[in-house]
Protein backbone atom coordinates (compact mmCIF):
# COMPACT_ATOMS: atom_id res chain seq x y z
CA UNK A 1 0.00 0.00 0.00
CA UNK A 2 1.69 3.43 -0.86
CA UNK A 3 0.61 6.36 1.21
CA UNK A 4 -0.60 9.66 0.21
CA UNK A 5 1.05 13.13 0.67
CA UNK A 6 -1.04 13.65 4.02
CA UNK A 7 -0.01 9.98 5.52
CA UNK A 8 3.70 10.34 4.24
CA UNK A 9 4.61 12.48 7.51
CA UNK A 10 3.74 12.35 11.34
CA UNK A 11 0.57 14.95 12.17
CA UNK A 12 -1.12 15.58 14.60
CA UNK A 13 -4.10 18.06 15.20
CA UNK A 14 -4.47 19.26 18.48
CA UNK A 15 -6.83 21.50 20.16
CA UNK A 16 -8.64 23.13 22.76
CA UNK A 17 -12.36 22.56 22.87
CA UNK A 18 -13.89 24.22 19.11
CA UNK A 19 -14.61 28.18 19.41
CA UNK A 20 -13.35 31.35 19.70
CA UNK A 21 -10.84 30.53 22.80
CA UNK A 22 -8.05 29.44 20.59
CA UNK A 23 -5.39 27.20 22.28
CA UNK A 24 -6.01 26.42 25.55
CA UNK A 25 -4.39 23.22 25.53
CA UNK A 26 -0.92 23.08 27.56
CA UNK A 27 2.28 24.09 25.98
CA UNK A 28 3.71 20.30 25.42
CA UNK A 29 0.61 20.00 23.13
CA UNK A 30 0.90 22.73 21.37
CA UNK A 31 5.04 21.84 20.41
CA UNK A 32 3.73 18.38 19.27
CA UNK A 33 1.32 20.50 17.42
CA UNK A 34 4.65 21.24 15.17
CA UNK A 35 3.87 17.89 13.37
CA UNK A 36 0.79 18.60 11.88
CA UNK A 37 2.83 19.21 8.66
CA UNK A 38 0.86 16.89 6.12
CA UNK A 39 -2.61 18.15 7.17
CA UNK A 40 -1.86 20.87 5.00
CA UNK A 41 -1.86 17.85 2.28
CA UNK A 42 -5.06 16.33 3.01
CA UNK A 43 -7.31 15.92 -0.05
CA UNK A 44 -4.47 16.38 -2.43
CA UNK A 45 -3.63 14.26 -5.27
CA UNK A 46 -2.01 11.15 -4.37
CA UNK A 47 2.04 11.38 -4.07
CA UNK A 48 5.20 9.95 -3.65
CA UNK A 49 7.64 10.95 -0.40
CA UNK A 50 9.94 12.36 -2.36
CA UNK A 51 7.75 14.29 -4.69
CA UNK A 52 6.95 16.57 -1.55
CA UNK A 53 8.00 19.96 -2.58
CA UNK A 54 6.81 22.68 -0.06
CA UNK A 55 7.97 25.19 2.78
CA UNK A 56 6.40 24.75 6.38
CA UNK A 57 3.71 26.72 7.22
CA UNK A 58 4.44 28.37 11.08
CA UNK A 59 2.18 25.63 12.22
CA UNK A 60 1.88 27.07 15.92
CA UNK A 61 -0.48 29.38 14.16
CA UNK A 62 -3.00 27.21 13.21
CA UNK A 63 -6.08 27.50 15.23
CA UNK A 64 -9.64 25.45 15.52
CA UNK A 65 -12.29 28.23 14.19
CA UNK A 66 -16.40 26.42 14.95
CA UNK A 67 -18.54 27.71 12.79
CA UNK A 68 -22.13 27.41 10.73
CA UNK A 69 -22.73 27.27 7.07
CA UNK A 70 -26.20 26.86 6.71
CA UNK A 71 -28.86 29.53 8.46
CA UNK A 72 -32.01 31.58 7.02
CA UNK A 73 -33.09 34.76 8.17
CA UNK A 74 -36.45 37.72 7.39
CA UNK A 75 -34.27 37.83 4.43
CA UNK A 76 -35.53 34.74 2.59
CA UNK A 77 -37.44 32.42 4.98
CA UNK A 78 -36.61 32.54 8.12
CA UNK A 79 -37.97 34.07 11.35
CA UNK A 80 -35.42 36.67 12.57
CA UNK A 81 -33.20 39.37 10.96
CA UNK A 82 -29.79 38.97 9.76
CA UNK A 83 -28.69 40.92 12.88
CA UNK A 84 -31.00 39.14 15.32
CA UNK A 85 -29.80 35.54 13.73
CA UNK A 86 -25.49 36.88 13.65
CA UNK A 87 -26.01 37.65 17.12
CA UNK A 88 -27.72 34.31 18.32
CA UNK A 89 -23.88 32.73 16.77
CA UNK A 90 -21.53 34.81 18.56
CA UNK A 91 -23.82 35.01 21.86
CA UNK A 92 -23.34 31.05 21.67
CA UNK A 93 -19.43 30.97 21.08
CA UNK A 94 -19.48 30.43 17.15
CA UNK A 95 -15.86 32.18 15.61
CA UNK A 96 -18.14 32.00 11.64
CA UNK A 97 -21.49 32.41 10.36
CA UNK A 98 -22.33 32.24 6.67
CA UNK A 99 -25.98 33.31 6.88
CA UNK A 100 -27.10 31.42 3.38
CA UNK A 101 -30.80 32.64 2.19
CA UNK A 102 -32.44 31.67 -0.52
CA UNK A 103 -31.24 33.24 -3.80
CA UNK A 104 -29.99 36.18 -1.75
CA UNK A 105 -27.17 37.67 -0.40
CA UNK A 106 -26.75 39.58 2.30
CA UNK A 107 -24.04 41.81 2.55
CA UNK A 108 -21.47 41.27 5.95
CA UNK A 109 -20.66 45.01 5.95
CA UNK A 110 -24.36 45.80 7.22
CA UNK A 111 -23.71 43.94 10.17
CA UNK A 112 -20.22 45.08 10.60
CA UNK A 113 -20.80 46.16 14.06
CA UNK A 114 -21.06 42.50 15.04
CA UNK A 115 -17.79 41.71 13.79
CA UNK A 116 -14.81 41.38 15.64
CA UNK A 117 -11.38 39.83 16.23
CA UNK A 118 -13.64 36.94 17.60
CA UNK A 119 -16.66 36.81 15.03
CA UNK A 120 -16.66 36.46 11.23
CA UNK A 121 -19.27 36.60 9.13
CA UNK A 122 -18.95 34.97 5.33
CA UNK A 123 -21.01 36.10 2.46
CA UNK A 124 -23.18 33.58 1.29
CA UNK A 125 -26.59 32.30 -0.33
CA UNK A 126 -28.49 28.90 -1.33
CA UNK A 127 -28.53 28.69 -4.68
CA UNK A 128 -32.22 27.48 -4.96
CA UNK A 129 -32.97 25.76 -8.91
CA UNK A 130 -35.19 22.65 -9.12
CA UNK A 131 -35.62 19.67 -11.21
CA UNK A 132 -38.84 18.05 -12.32
CA UNK A 133 -40.32 19.73 -9.10
CA UNK A 134 -37.54 18.31 -7.15
CA UNK A 135 -35.45 20.84 -4.95
CA UNK A 136 -31.51 21.40 -5.96
CA UNK A 137 -30.36 23.48 -3.36
CA UNK A 138 -26.45 24.61 -3.59
CA UNK A 139 -24.94 26.68 -0.73
CA UNK A 140 -22.58 28.77 -2.39
CA UNK A 141 -19.72 30.26 0.79
CA UNK A 142 -17.76 33.54 0.11
CA UNK A 143 -19.48 34.83 -2.65
CA UNK A 144 -18.47 37.95 -3.85
CA UNK A 145 -22.22 38.80 -5.41
CA UNK A 146 -25.35 37.35 -5.93
CA UNK A 147 -26.09 34.06 -7.74
CA UNK A 148 -28.33 33.44 -10.13
CA UNK A 149 -30.28 29.74 -9.88
CA UNK A 150 -29.58 27.67 -12.63
CA UNK A 151 -31.64 24.67 -14.26
CA UNK A 152 -30.51 21.65 -16.19
CA UNK A 153 -32.06 19.47 -18.86
CA UNK A 154 -31.39 16.40 -16.18
CA UNK A 155 -30.78 16.24 -12.30
CA UNK A 156 -27.59 15.54 -12.83
CA UNK A 157 -26.78 19.23 -15.11
CA UNK A 158 -28.73 20.95 -12.75
CA UNK A 159 -26.81 20.17 -9.93
CA UNK A 160 -23.91 21.03 -11.83
CA UNK A 161 -25.09 24.14 -13.66
CA UNK A 162 -25.08 25.57 -10.01
CA UNK A 163 -21.96 24.34 -8.63
CA UNK A 164 -20.46 25.52 -11.74
CA UNK A 165 -22.06 28.88 -11.04
CA UNK A 166 -20.77 29.30 -7.58
CA UNK A 167 -17.19 28.35 -9.27
CA UNK A 168 -17.21 31.11 -11.21
CA UNK A 169 -17.36 33.24 -9.20
CA UNK A 170 -14.82 31.95 -6.94
CA UNK A 171 -17.35 30.81 -4.45
CA UNK A 172 -17.19 27.84 -2.67
CA UNK A 173 -20.12 25.20 -3.23
CA UNK A 174 -21.17 23.25 -0.66
CA UNK A 175 -24.69 20.21 -1.96
CA UNK A 176 -27.26 20.24 0.56
CA UNK A 177 -29.76 18.03 1.92
CA UNK A 178 -29.89 15.09 -1.13
CA UNK A 179 -32.93 13.51 0.96
CA UNK A 180 -34.82 16.28 1.34
CA UNK A 181 -38.08 15.49 -0.66
CA UNK A 182 -35.99 12.84 -1.66
CA UNK A 183 -34.41 14.95 -4.47
CA UNK A 184 -31.29 13.09 -5.58
CA UNK A 185 -28.57 10.44 -4.13
CA UNK A 186 -25.07 9.32 -4.51
CA UNK A 187 -25.96 7.94 -8.25
CA UNK A 188 -26.51 11.88 -9.54
CA UNK A 189 -24.10 13.29 -6.76
CA UNK A 190 -21.31 10.74 -8.61
CA UNK A 191 -21.02 12.73 -11.53
CA UNK A 192 -21.07 16.27 -10.62
CA UNK A 193 -17.90 17.54 -10.67
CA UNK A 194 -16.40 20.56 -9.04
CA UNK A 195 -18.05 19.41 -5.51
CA UNK A 196 -16.00 19.22 -2.41
CA UNK A 197 -18.58 19.46 0.31
CA UNK A 198 -21.52 17.55 0.92
CA UNK A 199 -24.09 17.78 3.88
CA UNK A 200 -24.19 14.92 5.91
CA UNK A 201 -26.21 15.78 8.60
CA UNK A 202 -28.50 19.04 8.57
CA UNK A 203 -30.58 20.05 11.48
CA UNK A 204 -33.88 20.74 9.76
CA UNK A 205 -36.34 18.13 11.21
CA UNK A 206 -37.78 17.45 7.44
CA UNK A 207 -34.22 16.49 5.83
CA UNK A 208 -34.35 12.59 6.13
CA UNK A 209 -30.52 12.68 7.71
CA UNK A 210 -30.88 8.89 8.35
CA UNK A 211 -33.10 8.16 4.97
CA UNK A 212 -35.97 5.56 4.99
CA UNK A 213 -37.51 3.27 3.31
CA UNK A 214 -34.69 1.87 1.60
CA UNK A 215 -32.91 4.99 0.33
CA UNK A 216 -29.83 5.31 2.42
CA UNK A 217 -28.87 7.78 4.87
CA UNK A 218 -26.65 10.91 3.95
CA UNK A 219 -23.78 9.11 5.68
CA UNK A 220 -24.27 6.11 3.36
CA UNK A 221 -24.68 8.12 0.68
CA UNK A 222 -21.21 9.52 1.41
CA UNK A 223 -19.62 5.86 1.72
CA UNK A 224 -20.89 5.61 -1.77
CA UNK A 225 -19.23 8.38 -3.03
CA UNK A 226 -16.07 8.23 -1.24
CA UNK A 227 -16.11 3.88 -2.49
CA UNK A 228 -16.29 5.05 -5.81
CA UNK A 229 -13.36 7.23 -5.75
CA UNK A 230 -14.46 10.42 -5.07
CA UNK A 231 -12.80 12.77 -3.12
CA UNK A 232 -16.27 14.52 -1.12
CA UNK A 233 -16.21 16.07 2.54
CA UNK A 234 -19.09 15.62 5.17
CA UNK A 235 -20.19 19.17 6.82
CA UNK A 236 -22.94 19.60 9.35
CA UNK A 237 -25.24 22.18 9.61
CA UNK A 238 -28.23 23.62 10.95
CA UNK A 239 -30.17 24.95 8.23
CA UNK A 240 -31.86 27.16 10.91
CA UNK A 241 -34.78 29.10 10.90
CA UNK A 242 -36.40 29.08 14.19
CA UNK A 243 -35.29 31.69 16.48
CA UNK A 244 -38.16 32.51 18.31
CA UNK A 245 -40.46 31.06 20.28
CA UNK A 246 -39.67 27.41 21.38
CA UNK A 247 -37.13 25.57 20.66
CA UNK A 248 -38.38 22.16 20.35
CA UNK A 249 -37.59 18.76 17.69
CA UNK A 250 -39.89 19.46 15.08
CA UNK A 251 -38.55 23.37 14.73
CA UNK A 252 -35.43 24.27 12.70
CA UNK A 253 -33.62 25.86 15.43
CA UNK A 254 -29.44 26.93 15.68
CA UNK A 255 -27.46 25.20 17.72
CA UNK A 256 -27.78 21.45 16.13
CA UNK A 257 -24.90 20.82 13.41
CA UNK A 258 -21.36 22.72 13.19
CA UNK A 259 -17.68 22.61 11.73
CA UNK A 260 -14.36 22.80 13.30
CA UNK A 261 -11.79 24.16 11.04
CA UNK A 262 -8.42 24.25 11.20
CA UNK A 263 -6.94 27.59 9.75
CA UNK A 264 -4.01 29.81 9.92
CA UNK A 265 -6.47 32.74 11.68
CA UNK A 266 -10.35 34.16 11.52
CA UNK A 267 -10.37 34.79 7.40
CA UNK A 268 -12.78 34.33 5.30
CA UNK A 269 -10.28 32.47 2.49
CA UNK A 270 -8.18 30.45 5.21
CA UNK A 271 -11.75 28.60 6.37
CA UNK A 272 -12.82 28.03 3.19
CA UNK A 273 -9.00 26.30 2.07
CA UNK A 274 -9.01 24.68 5.29
CA UNK A 275 -12.86 23.01 4.47
CA UNK A 276 -11.85 22.38 0.76
CA UNK A 277 -8.93 20.48 1.62
CA UNK A 278 -10.50 18.48 4.67
CA UNK A 279 -9.10 20.23 7.29
CA UNK A 280 -12.32 19.99 9.85
CA UNK A 281 -14.61 18.18 11.34
CA UNK A 282 -18.41 17.87 11.59
CA UNK A 283 -20.71 17.58 14.68
CA UNK A 284 -23.92 17.78 16.60
CA UNK A 285 -21.97 17.84 20.32
CA UNK A 286 -18.67 15.65 20.69
CA UNK A 287 -15.97 17.84 20.62
CA UNK A 288 -12.66 16.19 18.99
CA UNK A 289 -9.56 16.74 21.30
CA UNK A 290 -6.84 15.44 19.07
CA UNK A 291 -6.56 13.88 15.45
CA UNK A 292 -3.45 11.83 14.54
CA UNK A 293 -2.12 10.17 11.70
CA UNK A 294 1.03 7.92 10.83
CA UNK A 295 2.21 5.98 8.32
CA UNK A 296 0.35 3.14 10.09
CA UNK A 297 -1.75 4.39 12.32
CA UNK A 298 -5.07 6.83 12.79
CA UNK A 299 -5.64 7.87 16.78
CA UNK A 300 -8.08 10.13 18.38
CA UNK A 301 -9.05 11.54 21.47
CA UNK A 302 -12.76 13.27 22.47
CA UNK A 303 -12.94 15.64 24.98
CA UNK A 304 -14.80 14.56 27.81
CA UNK A 305 -18.38 16.16 28.70
CA UNK A 306 -19.58 14.88 32.28
CA UNK A 307 -20.27 11.10 32.34
CA UNK A 308 -21.35 11.07 28.83
CA UNK A 309 -19.59 7.88 27.46
CA UNK A 310 -18.32 7.62 23.49
CA UNK A 311 -17.86 4.80 21.03
CA UNK A 312 -15.47 5.34 17.86
CA UNK A 313 -16.20 3.83 14.57
CA UNK A 314 -13.61 3.42 11.92
CA UNK A 315 -15.26 3.06 8.80
CA UNK A 316 -14.36 1.91 4.93
CA UNK A 317 -14.65 1.11 1.64
CA UNK A 318 -17.94 0.42 1.27
CA UNK A 319 -19.35 1.81 4.80
CA UNK A 320 -17.77 -1.16 6.36
CA UNK A 321 -16.90 -0.89 10.20
CA UNK A 322 -13.40 -1.85 10.20
CA UNK A 323 -13.17 -1.00 13.77
CA UNK A 324 -14.85 0.02 17.00
CA UNK A 325 -13.29 1.69 20.38
CA UNK A 326 -15.06 2.81 23.68
CA UNK A 327 -14.06 5.64 25.28
CA UNK A 328 -12.18 8.83 24.70
CA UNK A 329 -9.70 7.81 23.03
CA UNK A 330 -9.30 5.29 19.96
CA UNK A 331 -7.07 4.04 17.41
CA UNK A 332 -6.78 1.82 14.35
CA UNK A 333 -4.02 0.02 12.60
CA UNK A 334 -3.98 0.54 9.09
CA UNK A 335 -4.39 -2.33 6.64
CA UNK A 336 -3.36 -3.15 2.48
CA UNK A 337 -7.27 -3.37 2.05
CA UNK A 338 -8.90 -0.15 2.15
CA UNK A 339 -8.94 3.43 -0.01
CA UNK A 340 -9.90 5.33 2.57
CA UNK A 341 -10.54 5.29 6.63
CA UNK A 342 -12.96 7.73 8.50
CA UNK A 343 -14.03 7.81 11.87
CA UNK A 344 -17.32 8.33 13.60
CA UNK A 345 -17.68 8.90 17.01
CA UNK A 346 -21.37 8.66 18.93
CA UNK A 347 -22.01 9.95 21.99
CA UNK A 348 -24.29 8.51 24.94
CA UNK A 349 -26.38 11.52 24.45
CA UNK A 350 -27.48 11.24 20.92
CA UNK A 351 -24.59 13.25 19.91
CA UNK A 352 -21.52 12.72 17.44
CA UNK A 353 -18.63 14.07 15.37
CA UNK A 354 -17.69 12.75 11.80
CA UNK A 355 -13.73 12.88 11.21
CA UNK A 356 -12.86 13.43 7.26
CA UNK A 357 -11.28 10.37 5.22
CA UNK A 358 -7.34 9.61 5.10
CA UNK A 359 -7.03 8.39 1.94
CA UNK A 360 -4.80 5.58 0.98
CA UNK A 361 -3.82 4.19 -2.45
CA UNK A 362 -2.58 0.64 -2.80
Amino acid sequence: MELEASRWLDMTWSSAPPGISIFRAPMNRRQRFVSALAIWLLGAPSLHAQDLQFESPDLDDLSWFKGNTHAHTTESDGDSSPEVVARWYKDHGYAFLVLTDHNTLTDPRLLSGLVDEHFLLIPGEEVSSAFENRPVHVNGLNLPRLVEPRTGETMVATIQNNVDAIREVEGVPHINHPNFRWAFGAEEMAQVEGDRLLEIYNGHPSVHNDGGGGSPSLEEIWDVLLTGGKRIYGIAVDDAHHFQGEFASDRINPGRGWVSVLASGLDAEQIMAGLEAGRFYASTGVEVREWRVTPTRIELSIEPDGDARYTTEFIGDEGRVLHVVHGTSGAYELQDDVTYVRAVVRGSRGDRAWIQPIFTRR
